[in-house]
């Protein structure tokens, strides 16, 4: 056993971290090295008998923790990306421990002294020194920084409570997954699939041991991809209340009890901070600034959304011949879809072969916008056989690596994301950044093409947007490295890259039948475009609803927040009901017991950050659409407003210089159809 592969700066390119010499007991002893290290940093820190100044104080401050971030960054995408007992074990043991370990930094008291005493000498500072300073002070105050010492002690008591059942919550959740897993023998009951989609649940079978029958994995919304092909209604259903059923059947996979402990503890902690509930806490120090500014958008969108969603329940009632029900709504909307508007998404699957989708439309548009290229580097090893890794260069210097894990796995929790081995930070002399995109998408047979759906396709170019984030921003502390912006803005640049899968030039690039070569027929992307507003009231609520929840949870105070199980299911009904959204045929895109969002993954009470963030993307497509579209000179002036900053300045401030005024909400509601 050696930790030196975590602890120590790799030589590889770019920093890459030597996966191949990681081991799981590394993990452990790396931790404990690194935490040990950073505290001995910050008693530096505060013995120094200098007077506190900048240099003194925010720079070894900012220096401290390399290494732990180094290996928390390693270790993070470890457990979240290709598990096993002994990590998560060790995500058990260290979830408190590092609680405890952030709050020695954030609740020192004479670190709190030293840094009052340099935010009284800001004015003098440059911007971004004065500003890493502002966000120092609010952060730590937030934290709990100006607290008593007794009130310090059950701060510290509630964030290591806090930080145990959010990775307990997780754990179960994956657990659950696994288990509800939907086991089909019969081929036949599977029709409405493609071929590679039918091949990859035998797989999947495979591999559990389980030959001869087809495993439909879950995901993790509620509403499962397959709901919208599978022909057989009793499996939709099936698959339906298996996704439905998670982290809510009792025994020991259960998270319902997790979950309202984990809200109590939050709404006490907010408390003790000051505030009335811990939405209050997570708005003030965001780009919304209360509760009640994100509740007057939500509420706002949710009349009209509800309205369209029941218009278009009733033209799929009408298709189906009865009143549809969650497992059947994709279905039907998908008949619908190709009866009103002639197309079918299904059948345009051999269009979005992933190699073309990912080279010739995700690499393509970065390639005219930024002058990006990439380099598939095989001799660099990911931390797993299915991960590409990526060289990344920018009119032909190179700028870092881009790694790609794109297939499902029961090591794997749900979703997609980006996160980050290396960032760029001049001040530790790191010029390049290691970013990484995970998907889960099926993985077909061997020597079968990878055909994504649609949605995949969007979720590819809307998570490498958060990769291009990652590897262009510039900045010179590592506190404003990468894609640490605020978290309702940080969805942003990551939807407007979104607009790209449809944009004429990029489309022709890629959309080719991966048999015949044949580009996507120009009438069926014609009806594509026009069909963009169809069933938006159904996507509209289901995801109002999962943020109304959300917020509505995080809104209690600690009394307020239910004793029993039973009561969870009442409560999300009330919540919905009391803005019209409760509809049974259109459930939250996440209901509690499987909402990884509010209660393991750092969106709690910001799930609202989509839509608030998507103001500001809309307006840019706009904008981007008035001046000539993918250029490279619209490239650079997003750039130096948007993705390039990273966390260096306030980003509305930034946004409001570069469009000369506040977004409007307009463009939103005409994409949404709401208008």
């Amino acid at each position: 056993m050696t930790t030196e592969a975590l602890l120590g700066t790799s030589d590889l390119p770019h920093q890459l971290p030597r996966f191949a010499d990681i081991g799981d007991d590394d993990y452990a002893p790396a931790l404990e090295a690194a935490m040990a290290e950073q505290l001995a940093a910050i008693a530096a820190i505060t013995a120094d008998p200098a007077p506190p100044t900048f240099d003194n104080t925010l720079v070894p401050l900012e220096r401290s923790g390399t290494a732990l971030t180094r290996v928390l960054r390693v270790f993070g995408n470890k457990a979240g990306a290709d598990a096993n007992p002994t990590i998560d074990a060790v995500r058990a043991e260290f979830a408190p421990r590092l609680a405890a370990h952030s709050d020695a930094i954030l609740l020192d008291p004479a670190l709190w002294l030293r840094i009052q005493a340099v935010d009284e000498q800001r004015a003098s500072l440059e911007p971004e020194a004065a500003y890493l300073v502002e966000r120092y002070v609010t952060e730590l105050r937030l934290a709990g920084a100006a607290l008593g010492e007794e009130e310090k002690a059950r701060l510290r008591a509630l964030n290591e409570e806090i930080s145990s059942k959010e990775t307990a919550f997780e754990l179960a959740l994956q657990a659950d997954s696994n288990d509800l897993a939907v086991v089909v023998e019969d081929p036949a009951e599977l029709a409405g699939l493609t071929p590679g989609e039918v091949s990859a649940a035998a797989a999947a079978a495979s591999a559990r041991g389980l030959d001869g029958t087809y495993l439909l994995t879950l995901v993790l919304p509620t509403a499962h991809p397959h709901l919208a092909s599978l022909t057989d209604r009793a499996v939709r259903e099936r698959l339906s209340v298996a996704q439905r059923s998670r982290g809510s059947r009792g025994g020991d996979h259960d998270t319902r009890a997790l979950a309202l402990a984990i809200l109590r503890l939050r709404a006490e902690r907010a408390r003790l901070l000051g505030f009335d509930n811990h939405a209050a806490v997570v708005t003030a120090d965001n780009t919304a600034g209360t509760p009640a500014a994100v509740r007057s958008l939500l509420e706002r969108l949710a009349v009209p959304a509800a309205r369209n969603a029941r218009r278009e329940q009733e033209a799929l009632s009408a298709q189906a011949g009865f009143e549809v029900a969650p497992w059947d709504w994709p279905y039907y909307a998908e008949q619908v879809r190709a009866s009103a508007y002639d197309v079918d998404l299904a059948a345009l699957r051999p269009w979005f072969e992933a190699e073309r989708v990912l080279r010739d439309g995700v690499f393509f548009a970065a390639e005219r916008l930024y002058g990006l290229t990439f380099v598939e580097r095989t001799d660099l090893d990911g931390y797993h056989p299915d991960v590409r890794v990526f060289e990344v260069s920018r009119d032909g210097a190179s700028i870092g690596l881009y790694l790609l894990d794109l297939y499902t796995r029961d090591s794997k929790r749900g979703g997609a994301w980006m996160s980050s081995f290396v960032t760029q930070s001049t001040l530790l002399g790191d010029e390049s950044a290691v970013v990484v995109n995970n998907l889960n998408v099926p993985k077909p047979a061997a020597g079968e093409a990878t055909l994504l759906t649609w949605d995949e396709t969007r979720t590819l170019f809307h998570e490498f947007g958060h990769a291009l984030h990652g590897l262009l921003a510039r900045a010179t502390y590592p506190k404003f490295a990468g894609t640490a912006v605020f978290r309702d803005f940080v969805e942003y640049p990551s939807q407007v890259n979104e607009m790209w899968i449809l944009w004429p030039e990029v489309l022709a690039n890629y959309a080719r039948h991966h048999e015949t070569g044949e580009p996507i027929p120009a009438e069926v992307v014609e009806r594509l475009r026009a069909a963009e507003t169809f069933n938006e009231g159904f996507a509209t609520s289901e995801y109002l609803a999962a943020a109304l929840v959300d917020l509505a949870w995080h809104e209690l105070a600690p009394e307020e927040v239910p004793s029993d199980v039973a009561d969870v299911p009442a409560f999300e009904s009330a919540a919905l009901a009391a803005v019209g959204l409760d509809n049974p045929a259109v459930p939250p895109r996440y209901s509690t017991p499987y909402f990884a969002h509010s209660f393991s993954s750092g969106y709690a009470s910001a799930y609202y950050s989509y839509i608030w963030s998507e103001v500001l993307d809309a307006d840019t497509v706009a904008w981007f659409r008035e001046n000539g579209g993918l250029t490279r000179e619209n490239g650079e002036q997003y750039l130096q407003h948007v993705i390039g900053i990273g966390g260096t300045r306030d980003p509305l401030a930034s946004y409001l210089e570069w469009r000369g005024r506040p977004a409007p909400i307009e463009p939103l509601l005409e994409r949404r159809g709401l208008a």
